[in-house]
């Protein structure tokens, strides 16, 4: 089938990920990785650094264009699209480091999103268009901010921006919420709340998430199956259970005393 010039293909996953290879010269980032996402599922990649999870997030987004293989999203191949493209088509991302805005007030930040849900934003559209007060109020008080609404950004606790920016993420109405290690630099209390709040994306919006990790207590906590990657490809995959016991997530990952 063609849509718009582009290649789809009828599919049940939101998300099909078809033996994406990249590489920088010759160091292998990606090497022939595989992954699918249904609508509506909670999915968290664990691995050490430099295993290829940030890599995997910049082709998905169009930072990178892969070596080889393809990224389909609602069947319509967009690896080798920009990233402005992509972000259109539902897709969009948190880094670790809140991506606020520090002069803006907590439900400003939340505002401007809100204008740019169409994906095709104009200036005017930014300007001008008024938020709806109620769905400014629902994701306020799904970052736990309905008190600090006037608050400036930058005067927000750390794990409050990073609540702030999730319900950004939201506001934007994307399919696809990419979240980079999202309890970097957290305390234990923090993170807890974090976990929560991505449980409710799926949970309580419908939004299909994949989630960037390697504190295994924020992975146990999100409770969601979990994708384990290793030098740039998929070695197992499961429950917390599962993969925590898994002999090649021990010598990989955790290590021969976890």
């Amino acid at each position: 089938m063609q849509l718009g010039g582009a290649a789809v293909t009828v599919s049940s996953a939101l998300l099909e990920v078809e033996d994406i290879t990249k590489r920088f010269g010759g160091i292998v980032a990606l090497d022939g990785l595989n992954l699918t996402l249904k609508p509506g599922e909670l999915r968290c990649i664990l691995g050490p650094n430099g295993c290829g999870k940030t890599t995997l997030f910049n082709v998905l987004t169009g930072a990178f264009k892969p070596t080889s293989g393809r990224v389909r999203f609602r069947g319509e191949v967009i690896s080798g699209k920009g990233p402005v493209a992509i972000s259109r088509r539902g897709i969009s991302r948190k880094f670790q480091v809140p991506g606020i805005f520090p002069d803006l007030t907590a439900q400003q930040n939340i505002a401007l999103p809100m204008a740019a849900a169409s994906r095709k934003p104009t200036v005017r559209t930014l300007v001008r268009r008024a938020p709806d007060p109620a769905r400014l109020a629902e994701l306020l008080d799904f970052a736990g901010l309905s008190d600090k609404a006037d608050m400036l950004a930058s005067d927000l606790a750390h794990g409050e921006k990073q609540r702030l920016e999730v319900a950004m993420l939201l506001a934007v109405d994307a399919d696809l919420l990419l979240l980079d290690e999202p309890t970097a630099g957290m305390s234990k209390g923090e993170t807890a709340s974090i976990a929560a709040l991505i449980r409710k994306l799926t949970s309580d919006f419908g939004k299909t998430v994949l989630v960037i990790e390697h504190d295994m207590q924020f992975v146990r906590a999100l409770d969601c199956p979990i994708t384990v990657m290793a030098r740039g490809a998929v070695i197992a995959g499961g429950t917390y259970d599962e993969v925590r016991s898994n002999p090649q997530v021990i010598e990989c990952y955790l290590g021969r005393a976890a």
